[in-house]
This record gives C-alpha cells, sequence and structure tokens, in this order.
C-alpha cells in the first residue's frame, strides 16, 4: 500500500509538473513552427470576406459530407462514436468535473454514473473497432506508423484505466488512480509532437482554408 501510495503522489507531483512542463514547450514550439511558415502576401483584390466564410468552414467540416460517408461509412461512423463518448466522459463524469471545481472553483452539472458507464464502454468498444479497422484494412494497415498506434494505446489506456479507477476494480486503489493520472499525463506529454496535436489546430486550419476560400468569392 505504501508503494502504491508514492506511486500516486508522484504522478500527482513530480509527473504532472515534467508533463506539463514538456506540454507547454511542445505546444509553444509548435505555435511558432507555424508562425514561422508565414502567410503569403495576396495582391489579388478580394472578392468577399474572410471571417465569416472561414466560421462556416469551421461548422460546415466538422459534419461529414454524404460523398465522405458514401465512401468511408466505418471511419466516419466509428471516428464519431468514440471521439463524442471521449468528449462527453471527459466533461460530464463527475470526478471530472469535481477535480476543476476543486482547482478552479468552477463547475457545472454532470451526468448520471449508469450514463457514463455506458458512453465509457462505447468509447472503448469503438476504439477497439477501429484499432481492428487499422489491422485488417490492407490500405490502412500499409500507411499506417508507429506514432498512430502509440496515440491509439494511450487514449485507449486514458479511458480504461479512468473506469478502473472510479468503480476500484484494481486493488489497491491508489495504484489505480495513479496509472489513470500517468496514462493522463503521458497522452499529454505526446500530444504536441504526434497527430493529437489536431486537438488545437483544427478549428483553426479550418478557418484558414475557409478563410482563403471566401476571400476569392469561392464557398470552402
Amino acid at each position: 500500500m505504501n508503494g502504491a501510495m508514492e506511486f500516486l503522489l508522484w504522478t500527482k507531483g513530480p509527473m504532472f509538473q515534467i508533463a506539463l512542463g514538456i506540454f507547454a514547450v511542445g505546444m509553444l514550439a509548435r505555435l511558432f513552427e507555424i508562425l514561422l511558415l508565414g502567410r503569403a502576401t495576396n495582391h489579388a483584390e478580394a472578392r468577399a470576406g474572410e471571417w465569416l466564410p472561414g466560421l462556416r468552414t469551421v461548422f460546415t467540416r466538422t459534419i461529414p459530407d454524404p460523398g465522405t460517408f458514401r465512401r468511408a461509412p466505418f471511419d466516419v461512423l466509428v471516428g464519431w462514436i468514440w471521439h463524442l463518448g471521449f468528449i462527453i466522459v471527459l466533461l460530464l463524469s463527475v470526478p471530472h468535473v469535481e477535480l476543476v471545481a476543486g482547482v478552479f472553483g468552477v463547475s457545472w452539472p454532470t451526468l448520471p454514473n449508469p450514463v457514463i458507464d455506458l458512453l465509457t464502454a462505447i468509447t472503448l468498444a469503438g476504439l477497439v473497432a477501429a484499432l481492428l479497422h487499422r489491422l485488417l484494412h490492407p490500405v490502412k494497415r500499409r500507411i499506417s506508423i508507429p506514432q498512430d498506434y502509440l496515440v491509439w494505446a494511450l487514449t485507449f489506456a486514458v479511458v480504461l484505466t479512468g473506469y478502473l479507477a472510479y468503480h476500484r476494480l484494481v486493488d489497491p486503489y491508489p495504484l489505480a488512480l495513479g496509472m489513470h493520472i500517468l496514462s493522463a499525463e503521458l497522452l499529454l506529454i505526446c500530444l504536441p509532437f504526434t497527430k493529437l496535436t489536431h486537438i488545437f489546430t483544427t478549428v483553426f486550419a479550418r478557418w484558414y482554408n475557409g478563410a482563403a476560400f471566401g476571400r476569392k468569392g469561392v464557398r470552402s
């Protein structure tokens, strides 16, 4: 028990500081990288504005178009399922809201535990289905790189360990909670250096594309 408690304290203390530091430095490096790319001066006369077309593209690209769904129904459906499940569990489960309330003094309504459990199970099932599809689909398997499997493993670990810790299915409990915290910290560390960066860049990239097309008078 003492070893498990020491492990938990380590994940809450030194390891959290390390993870937060690497995340902050990594995201700053990503930001500078994007800014250094610059934006070429457009000397053509603007045919329309940029802000509204950009915002419209942010929303329209969020919903898959019928053509994309017909070409890859599995990717669209399963991707939506586990992404939504992950976000809802992250934002509306009791422990997470209580954590935010304890740190920032802000809280919001949560979902009942049975609903969170169901969404967690659906999310885990969606992640397993996505992995199997990647492994069994010849094209996806060929273009996949180690990073893809690392991101999947960390995401799956965060969800699974959270469920195990909340329901105290691992003994001792400090070990289960420490595993959940550590998996989240590893995800945080990898975020700036992997495809997980899309969590922060997707909205800006979609706005930029929409704004560029909007300036030309073309709908993205």
